[in-house]
């Protein structure tokens, strides 16, 4: 091979390295803009969201519609609607504003939020509950002199310009705004609009243990056993509402 063969086929190289360094360079910075920017999944950890969405939902979240932010970059899109009140909403929570709560918005800034003997009060209007909303525990609890206002009785509250009151439609089982407060604009991530997936809980399923190696194996292989009847078909591409 001559001098000039080898110089060819060395750019050759280069030139192909460089353009698979730019497609999947390009491919996984599209991954990460959609992912951030657009549309990211969420598993529903705990139950209070209950009936609306369970333990072991997996969510499509909408980050386009409520103003998406762009990474690597401080900037909020425009939000294509407003927050209302009935919405169902992803947030960072405002105790460490990382981890993401999904709540349902029941006021917005400058409405006034009161709970009487858990029956919910905006502006001094009733709200009825959202159909799969819940109340699990019939004690009522009042307020105390000690500890102020109580889950089934608390406010009245004005909400702040720019922010939203957020409650679980597990009323007696939520850990929401009435404990923590108001969620600010900047803390919203988007709106859950799909269950993609839905995996039911099971007591027999074998724990992972990281004392015993072989508890991974095993699970996987319960899992394996037992999946047609811990998908819980019936909820899969439900719309979120």
């Amino acid at each position: 091979m001559s001098e000039k063969e080898e110089k060819q086929g060395g750019s050759d190289l280069a030139n192909l390295f460089w353009e698979n360094v730019k497609f999947y360079g390009g491919t996984i910075l599209l991954v990460v803009v959609i992912m951030t920017s657009v549309g990211q999944a969420y598993k529903i950890p705990s139950g209070s969201m209950e009936d609306t969405l369970l333990i072991g939902d997996f969510v499509i979240a909408n980050k386009f519609v409520y103003g998406a932010r762009l990474p690597f970059i401080d900037y909020r899109l425009p939000a294509i609607t407003e927050i209302k009140p009935g919405d169902v909403v992803i947030f960072r929570w405002p105790g460490d504003k990382t981890t993401p709560y999904v709540k349902r918005c029941v006021a917005v800034g400058g409405q006034t939020v009161e709970i009487k003997d858990k029956q919910l009060f905006v502006d001094g209007e009733p709200i009825p509950d959202a159909k799969d909303a819940k109340h699990i525990d019939g004690r009522m609890i009042p307020r105390s002199r000690e500890n102020g206002d109580s889950r089934d009785n608390w406010g009245p509250f004005v909400v702040p310009k720019d922010c939203y009151f957020m409650m679980g439609d597990n009323r007696d089982n939520s850990y929401d705004s009435r404990f923590w407060g108001p969620v600010h604009k900047d803390l919203i991530i988007g709106r859950p609009e799909i269950i993609h997936w839905s995996w039911g809980e099971d007591r027999n399923a074998v724990e992972v243990n990281p004392a015993d190696p072989l508890s991974v194996p095993k699970l996987f292989l319960y899992n394996i056993v037992h999946f047609p009847e811990r998908v819980r078909w019936e909820r899969l591409l439900n719309i979120v509402n």
